[in-house]
């Protein structure tokens, strides 16, 4: 429920209207506690994939190389927020979007780096730049493309995002991979610690209010690393050492890592820019709908297109990864009420400082692999319960139902069983045991090439006796 102290009705609707400074720095901080967990995870997920995270050998100087990705991600979400409420020219919606690194591009990112180290990373911010460029220019088509990614396809591919990443948020409260054959992984120490987040999460979600709620996540982590700090997990000495071998200010390297262009990772981020396109396109109506009460217009659906594109691919260019638009933030506008692209601002500040300054990266490095499982299991089953909620807009007759199991069987067998493809070209093995590719192209391929009815027989066949009995099931033509 909107608080009317902080202005009228009409002046909370208004993206243009600025709250007194000590109510709108309260309402900035709101935004970047209820995303900001989310947003540094992608970054010590690829350097944990890549080699030099957590149980890396790394672990003995900080591990440092992950600490300036974690600050990337903070400084260019930040710097990304900016052209969304303040925009510059033709790019942003000038409209409250927090951005953030995005969950879409993990599965692509993770074959691409696989144990490689940081010899990985020059393809990998390449392309992240190419393909951030390229996802600015669907800005001036995002209305025209819109039509080849119905529910059916989003909703496959964020339930495919999520799929291929619980298993990570599994393997990081057993201990992480590199543990895999250790005594300790598994252990009931290490799974205590990732329940206790998991409880406390659920707890807040289920029965706090307001921000308790919308925080829950980066609370449940807080209360983890206390209780792993009580069982020797954490020690103070550990949390010092981190603490005092990084830097007070640093400003960020363009091309730290090199720069490489790699077919692979440039087609993967191309197409993945698609679907973040989309996503933000929905994110942008949730906003006007939710927080003015009227549909988003073309400007802002374009503006807010090639922020998403720009954002990512200057990111790119200093070592961040591509981002977009954060829909937890547009139900916290909804809850709070407040649509002021300045108190969203104000939050973007706040990330770009925190982002320069690598002792808060550093701190985040010593949070437990354990505590960060309990959270990344629920932010990531909540992906596949987002991707499931787009797909029950889905009218499940005969053609569509046999569009997601083909595009579901191939992308999902092709993530469990990478071997399967192992004499193709590089380039197209880690673009195929991504399974998010090859299920996102059947899908739309599918979907614009098959007609709309399909006879009972076509699927009867092969449904196992098996038929949907919802609103629009095989039983309804």
């Amino acid at each position: 429920m909107a608080d009317t102290t902080i202005g009228t009705p009409e002046q909370l609707r208004d993206p243009n209207y600025t709250p007194a400074l000590h109510q709108a720095i309260p309402l900035g901080i709101q935004h970047v506690l209820a995303m900001f967990v989310s947003n540094v995870t992608p970054a010590i997920i690829i350097a944990g994939a890549a080699g030099f995270g957590f149980g890396s050998d790394a672990g003995a100087s900080g591990f440092p190389d992950m600490t300036y990705l974690i600050q990337m991600s903070m400084l260019f979400a930040g710097i990304a927020t900016l052209f969304q409420t303040i925009g510059l020219g033709p790019v942003g919606a000038r409209l409250p979007i927090v951005q953030g690194t995005s969950f879409a591009f993990i599965p692509i990112m993770i074959p691409l780096v696989a144990g490689k180290g940081v010899e990985a990373l020059p393809a990998l911010f390449g392309g992240v730049l190419v393909g951030g460029l390229f996802h600015a220019l669907l800005g001036t088509v995002i209305g025209k493309i819109r039509f080849a990614l119905p529910p059916l396809v989003t909703g496959l591919v964020v339930t495919m995002i999520g799929l291929a990443l619980v298993k990570v948020g599994i393997q990081y409260a057993a201990g992480g991979v590199p543990a895999i054959n250790s005594p300790e992984y598994g252990s009931l120490l290490n799974w205590s610690a990732a329940l206790v987040v998991i409880f406390v999460t659920l707890g807040l979600k289920f029965f706090a209010r307001g921000m308790l709620s919308v925080s829950a996540v980066v609370i449940g982590i807080f209360v983890g690393y206390f209780y792993a700090m009580m069982m020797g997990m954490v020690t103070l000495d550990g949390i010092a050492n981190s603490w005092g071998r990084a830097s007070v200010f640093q400003f960020p390297m363009p091309f730290k890592y090199g720069f490489e262009l790699s077919f692979a990772a440039i087609i993967g981020f191309c197409l993945m820019a698609f679907v973040s396109a989309v996503e933000t396109v929905g994110d942008v109506s949730g906003i006007t709908k939710g927080g003015a009460g009227r549909e988003a217009t073309e400007a802002e659906i374009q503006g807010a297109t090639y922020a998403d594109g720009v954002g990512s691919a200057i990111a790119g260019i200093f070592g961040g990864f591509p981002n977009t638009s954060f829909s937890q933030n547009v139900g916290l506008i909804a809850m709070t009420g407040v649509m002021s692209r300045h108190v969203v601002t104000i939050g973007a500040i706040f990330l770009i400082i925190c982002g320069l300054i690598p002792k808060v990266g550093a701190v985040i490095n010593t949070i437990p692999i354990e505590v960060l499982g309990g959270g990344v299991i629920v932010m990531f089953g909540m992906v596949v319960a987002s991707g499931i909620s787009m797909l029950s807009d889905v009218n499940w007759n005969r053609r569509n139902m046999v569009i997601f199991a083909i595009a579901l069987s191939v992308g999902l067998g092709l993530q469990l069983e990478p071997k399967a493809v192992q004499y193709l070209p590089d380039a197209l093995r880690v673009l195929m045991t991504s399974g998010l590719l090859p299920a996102a192209l059947i899908a739309i391929v599918l979907n614009l090439l098959l007609p709309e009815d399909l006879t009972a027989e076509a699927t009867e066949e092969v449904s196992g006796g098996l038929s949907g009995k919802g609103e629009g099931s095989m039983g309804s033509k």
